[in-house]
């Protein structure tokens, strides 16, 4: 988790691409509010570019590892609150799965 945080803050799509799984997914959740990819995203290019985009480098926001749902996660901060929350399901030493929650309406109870 902490390597996937430290690729997400550098907004590396690189560092990213070389910790997911080749069969990796990744699901974000904008509830139509804020920007999200239109549906399931899949494969180790596509997955690191849409993961970078969306939690990539911001001067004014954070990027720390918490529980989410409880499991290790990541939960980005930005000057209002939190931006996003993501889970990932890892398989051996690789990320397989990459969900990430954008969606204000979900996010109203993170601190």
């Amino acid at each position: 988790m902490h390597r996937f945080a430290t690729a997400c803050r550098a907004g590396s799509a690189a560092a990213i691409r070389s910790l997911l799984a080749p069969e990796v997914i990744a699901v974000s959740d904008g509830g139509g509010q804020v920007f999200a990819a239109a549906g399931a995203v899949r494969g180790v290019a596509q997955v690191a570019q849409c993961v970078s985009e969306l939690l990539g480098v911001h001067p004014d926001r954070a990027l720390t590892v918490e529980a989410v749902n409880g499991q290790p996660g990541v939960v980005l901060r930005g000057v209002d609150g939190v931006v996003a929350v993501v889970s990932l399901k890892v398989t051996g030493a690789r990320v397989a799965a990459v969900w990430i929650v954008l969606n204000p309406d979900k996010l109203r109870h993170w601190v």
